[in-house]
């Protein structure tokens, strides 16, 4: 049953570009059709931690320019983001996450050389902290 709704998700994010899923809707696709419909996707993940002080309105900033890049960069398959909630006061300092989603390990790289992806990290210099960065493939 959760590997059903996993794979909805994966399906409903890569066909219609990262709408929101809520786990109230029923899936009642097949192992088979779901390997068919949601093929592997290789996620680019990133986690932030400001400089203590960086303004609202700078973080603003930041978050814009990262959501602008997928208008920008035609590899991106998906791209979504959003703000700590977790109440387990794990997160040691890191308050955003960017997931970003590849066809393949080609359209990471052309990701990771494009010029508009090293001008946005260039702005990252100044507010940004630290930051981690996972890739992997998603499973089935």
């Amino acid at each position: 049953m959760l590997k059903n709704l996993l794979c909805c998700v994966i399906v409903a994010v890569v066909c219609t570009g990262c709408v929101s899923i809520h786990a109230d809707k029923n899936c009642a696709m097949s192992k088979a059709e779901c390997q068919k419909e949601c093929p592997r996707m290789l996620k680019h993940v990133l986690l932030f931690k400001f400089k203590e002080g960086t303004t609202p309105e700078k973080i603003k900033e930041v978050e814009q320019a990262f959501a602008s890049l997928p208008g920008k960069i035609s590899e991106i398959k998906c791209f979504e983001w959003g703000t700590n909630v977790s109440v387990e006061n794990h997160s040691e300092g890191f308050t955003h996450c960017f997931v970003v989603t590849f066809a393949n390990e080609a359209g990471l790289d052309a990701y990771m050389n494009n010029p508009d992806l090293k001008e946005f990290r260039k702005s990252l210099g100044g507010p940004l902290e630290k930051y981690i960065a996972i890739d992997y493939w998603t499973n089935h």
